[in-house]
């Protein structure tokens, strides 16, 4: 039998939010990482988990805490600032979906709605979605998983949470997306990029997209283009520090025009670019383009 040892916890993240969003499957990616996942814990036992004898698990001492409705209030959100000033890297990451698509999913799957045995489904998450407002307010990621399959949200959790070790930066991701598409539910900042010249309305740019030569050299060869651009690097020069300073381990810059095809995906490709040049790792996420395809 491998010798075991105690290992002091040092980072944890608490896996939150709707009920059919995915919060099993971003626990699945975390345990498959090493992560010693627990799950519906009572929030007043949190603490305890401080020595966990669980070596061949958790083998920096990072723990998972899986938590459901039951456990939304503001006991769970006093308990994670405890943890904080117990010295924890605590992170939280709230799964959500739009009301609809979690209907669709229970009346697929059959299942009971644990929020509401008694109520109608739309009823039930609705009332679930208000207890989880605070929390969701403060959560250092959000994830809406309304148009991701289990594979696209396994990759999501994962570029989040990847398998480095040392001390963690905060991690940016820079996203185009179109405004007909509807707002994104889970960025930090959106800036509108549609008071620049569309490329749609010239011929042989419009089959093209952001991420072509053409249509990239057209919007940033525009008169406001650059000084947007040149505004939206000092904008962050400013914040990330004061987020990073704040603890907030996730942000993410959205850029939007009408159909996520041309403009804010040019922009979004130059202020990566920018960030990159600057010492930064920003993932690039254009939600839309493919719709285009």
């Amino acid at each position: 039998m491998p010798a075991r040892r105690i290992v002091r916890v040092t980072e944890c993240v608490v896996i939150t939010g709707l009920s059919g969003a995915g919060r099993t499957t971003a626990a699945d990616v975390l345990e498959d990482r090493g992560w010693f996942v627990i799950d519906n814990l009572p929030v007043a036992l949190m603490p305890r988990v401080v020595e966990l004898d669980v070596e061949p698990v958790a083998k920096r001492g990072r723990v998972a805490f899986v938590m459901g409705a039951a456990a939304a209030g503001p006991e769970l959100t006093e308990m994670i600032e405890h943890l904080r000033t117990l010295g924890w890297r605590v992170r939280v990451l709230f799964l959500d979906a739009r009301s609809e698509v979690l209907i669709r999913r229970y009346e697929s799957s059959r299942r009971r709605h644990p929020s509401g045995a008694d109520e109608l489904l739309g009823a039930a998450i609705e009332a679930e979605r208000e207890r989880f407002d605070d929390l969701r307010a403060a959560a250092d990621a959000v994830i809406d998983t309304s148009d991701l399959n289990v594979h696209q949200l396994r990759d999501r959790v994962s570029v989040l949470f990847p398998d480095e070790t040392g001390e963690a930066e905060m991690q940016l991701a820079v996203q185009s997306f179109g405004f007909k598409h509807g707002l994104p539910a889970d960025v930090d900042m959106v800036l509108d990029c549609r008071f620049l010249p569309n490329p749609h309305w010239v011929e042989e740019l419009r089959p093209l997209s952001g991420q072509d030569a053409p249509v990239r050299d057209y919007v940033l060869g525009t008169e406001l283009a650059g000084p947007f651009v040149d505004e939206v690097d000092r904008l962050l020069e400013v914040v990330m520090p004061a987020f990073r300073a704040e603890g907030k381990a996730y942000l993410t810059v959205a850029f939007g025009c009408t159909g996520g095809r041309h403009r804010s995906v040019a922009i979004a490709e130059e202020v990566a670019r920018r960030l990159a040049q600057a010492g930064h790792h920003p993932r690039v996420e254009h939600r839309d383009l493919a719709k285009h395809r």
